[in-house]
């Protein structure tokens, strides 16, 4: 009986073969062989089936990973959150800070992918959105022609090392006495027209850039403008340079050194034997008006209301105790109406002071003045000249202030400053020599134009 065969027709692949090459699995290595082998159509389509899903997997992987470095939201008390990989996500507290958050493994490596800053203003309400706020600029993305004596300055002033506005003033003068002498007129242009826009504006821009400019400030830069283009485009740039290099060095001497002694002294004079000044926070005016008394031989007691977020008032009462002077101290505002009713006065430092005798201080002062004119007493603050505006009025905080960016979050954020209306000051002491220095607050400016001209007094 003939057996039905099993073997292939000559010339063709033995079944068993085929049915291997059909089922290799898509990432099982091949063996090599001296002659090139040609891939059937099943490992052609076999191959291509596991290449579409490698890509498939990378492209998930990629997007796992940039879901990954995307802030979560912050939980109920404003704390961290987590993201799907449980990796952390900075909430209120942490804003401005970037962090860095790292997608899933690729080929043995860990790349790190940095997460955006988060704009520390996006939880300011629309209706403050006009008030600035200091923020740290890198060095190295301000101007180039920014000198590093500026970007030293403006550093302090971002984060409130330097936050007087006198001091301020100064440190931003000697900043730019360095740049003056480092300057050097560029073949072709004169100081007088290339100094401002080429050299000084870049470094007031930068300083604008890490924190709103103060009063002073900004009338010390219009006179420094105004000295600069006074000179002729023929003058030697020796001679200009040594005539602004001297401005400032007299600037300094007379509307800082010079106004801030005269002003503890004829304030001084205010204090009588006995007296009881209450005061707000901290203000070197003040401080320096109260030793001044000290020294003149007066026996007086200080109360001092205290800044609960700057605490300025507790280096103060240290250095008046250190002189013998007797200080109750308020931590906060709980205890105003005590320390109003057992005062004879109050002096109040001023940040800077408005064409309508409005008086610009530390948030807080406008409650000091308020409680104290409703108890009858005299209200007298203290303020150089240069801090004066002749050009803006002001009747509330709303419309000049800054955002205080240490206690900014997505809760709440405080001003740095108040607006004190002109009624409830009784006086102003300026280094301006008015018999006693004590002027109405309303009398600004005729106090401007009576130092402006000579003829005037």
């Amino acid at each position: 009986m003939a057996t039905e065969g099993t073997a292939a027709p000559a010339g063709a692949p033995p079944a068993q073969a085929s049915d291997q090459a059909a089922t290799v699995p898509p990432n099982a290595p091949t063996t090599s062989t001296t002659e090139p082998t040609q891939l059937t159509g099943a490992q052609l389509k076999a191959k291509a089936k596991a290449e579409k899903a490698a890509r498939r997997a990378k492209v998930k992987e990629v997007k796992e990973a940039v879901a990954a470095a995307q802030p979560a939201p912050a939980d109920a008390k404003g704390g961290k959150g987590k993201g799907k990989d449980g990796s952390q996500t900075l909430g209120p507290q942490g804003q401005g800070k970037a962090g860095l958050a790292h997608r899933p493994s690729m080929n043995g490596r860990r790349p790190s992918i940095l997460i955006v800053e988060k704009d520390i203003r996006s939880s300011i309400p629309e209706c403050f959105s006009h008030l600035p706020m200091a923020k740290r600029i890198h060095p190295s993305h301000a101007h180039k022609d920014v000198h590093p004596a500026v970007l030293t300055v403006g550093q302090q002033m971002a984060t409130f090392a330097i936050k007087d506005s006198i001091a301020r003033l100064e440190a931003t003068l000697l900043a730019f006495r360095k740049v003056i002498e480092s300057y050097e007129t560029p073949k072709g242009n004169s100081l007088s027209r290339h100094f401002v826009p080429h050299v000084l504006n870049p470094q007031i821009e930068y300083l604008t850039e890490c924190r709103p400019m103060c009063f002073s400030m900004g009338n010390a830069i219009r006179l420094l403008k105004t000295k600069v283009n006074s000179f002729d485009i023929d003058t030697p740039e020796d001679e200009a340079t040594e005539g602004l290099l001297e401005m400032i060095d007299l600037f300094i001497n007379e509307r800082i050194t010079l106004a801030e002694f005269v002003i503890a002294r004829n304030a001084a004079k205010q204090i009588q034997e006995g007296d009881v000044v209450l005061t707000y926070g901290s203000h070197r005016l003040v401080e320096k008006t109260l030793l001044r008394a000290k020294n003149n031989g007066q026996s007086f007691s200080v109360s001092i209301i205290d800044d609960p977020y700057d605490r300025g008032g507790q280096v103060m009462a240290t250095a008046l105790r250190e002189v013998g002077i007797r200080v109750f101290y308020s931590p906060n505002l709980g205890g105003l109406k005590t320390n109003v009713e057992r005062a004879t006065n109050v002096l109040l430092g001023a940040e800077a002071i408005f064409a309508n005798g409005s008086l610009h201080a530390a948030a807080g002062t406008a409650d000091i003045a308020v409680a104290a004119t409703a108890a009858s007493k005299k209200v007298v603050a203290l303020c150089e000249t240069i801090n004066f505006d002749r050009e803006r009025v002001s009747v509330d905080a709303l419309t000049y202030n800054e955002i205080d960016p240490e206690q900014n979050s997505a809760e709440s954020f405080r001003l740095l400053y108040d607006t004190t209306r002109d009624h409830y000051i009784t006086g102003v002491i300026t280094e301006f020599e008015t018999g006693t220095g004590n002027s109405p607050a309303q009398a600004i400016l005729a106090l401007l134009r009576k130092q402006e001209d000579p003829a005037l007094n």
